[in-house]
């Protein structure tokens, strides 16, 4: 098939190396022209993922509507906060037959909608036409053939079948699901707590507070996915506890870093400003922390991280106030 992915960060050169390798055409755009430039000239990727050597037969582009009219399926690989405008710059009059694959993984600020919403909104997209493509999947290890599982969600089976057929290799092992809210949401929500991880092993607590989190953060996000109408098994798979466990755990993950900085007492602006790819879990907490206000659901590892984030609370004092909250029964729903 034509495929484009839009955006040539580490995620999406990866994601088109895998299409490459199963013998589709494969186009690849960047909003930053000297990227392209570089690819072009070196055959890496040196922004992102260095060393790794790119077949000339992927066509790195940065003219966004040529790469649109020629696709059949477009993967969107760009930070989820700019997904948006980009969308608006394309000219999609006569392409109402093509299948979007969001891999963006985070929650609009501005409106809340998860960023398949925003794809189905703005482009004007049917929803049987969209599936998200997340499991705990770093580009890193995918692109030098590490064996991974990640899930296709869809609200079309045939969708998602096919994307998971696309996108099938030996060491990339893709399941389908009919959830696409709820493997969306926790392939985003898990970022907060990913953060949240990383917090905790900045400021020194322990692997027994650590795992607390992750416990207790998989229930947060089970809340807010089913309030949202999300199926609660759906958080025990790959975008759930899958995803959760790697990002939590990971020396890749850069939300587990902007944690551990912020842990180690550094303000979250300079951790940004020397980082190089995007943190979706500093947007998404705001987000989310929204989202549970709104809706009414009970999400502390949130909120502390948000107070932490956003209005500088001590994450000595954060911890301290999770820890002594009213006592309760342990409880999944």
């Amino acid at each position: 098939m034509r495929v484009t992915v839009l955006g040539a960060g580490s995620w999406g050169t990866t994601l088109a190396l895998v299409l490459n390798q199963n013998n589709h055409d494969v186009t690849c755009w960047s909003f930053d022209k000297n990227d392209i430039i570089v690819i072009k000239e070196t055959g890496e990727n040196r922004k992102f993922l260095p060393g790794l050597k790119l077949p000339a037969t992927i066509d790195f582009t940065n003219e966004l509507q040529a790469s649109i009219d020629i696709a059949e399926v477009i993967v969107v690989a760009i930070p989820s906060h700019a997904v948006r405008s980009v969308i608006e710059n394309i000219e999609l009059t006569e392409k109402s037959d093509l299948i979007w694959v969001n891999v963006a993984k985070g929650i609009e600020n501005e409106t809340l909608l998860r960023i398949s919403q925003v794809i189905e909104q703005v482009g004007q997209v049917s929803t049987e036409n969209i599936a998200v493509l997340f499991g705990p999947s770093h580009a890193e290890e995918v692109s030098r053939e590490i064996p991974t599982a990640i899930v296709s969600a869809s609200k079309s089976l045939q969708t998602a079948t096919l994307v998971q057929k696309i996108f099938m290799r030996p060491y990339f092992r893709v399941y389908s699901n009919l959830d696409i809210i709820g493997v969306e949401l926790g392939g985003a929500l898990k970022n907060i707590i990913a953060v949240a991880a990383g917090i905790c092993d900045g400021a020194g607590f322990g692997d027994n507070t650590k795992a607390a989190l992750i416990t207790r953060g998989l229930v947060e996000i089970n809340r807010l996915g089913i309030k949202m109408g999300a199926k609660a098994d759906t958080f025990a798979g790959l975008s759930g506890m899958g995803d959760l466990i790697v990002t939590c755990t990971s020396m890749h993950s850069r939300n587990r870093y902007v944690g551990e900085q912020i842990g180690k007492g550094r303000s979250l602006q300079d951790i940004l400003n020397e980082m190089v790819m995007v943190a979706e879990g500093v947007k998404t907490t705001a987000s989310a922390f929204e989202l549970s206000q709104r809706e009414g659901v009970e999400m502390p590892i949130t909120e502390q991280v948000y107070l932490t984030l956003f209005e500088g609370k001590p994450p000595a004092e954060a911890m301290r106030d999770l820890m002594t909250r009213a006592s309760k029964k342990e409880d999944w729903g």
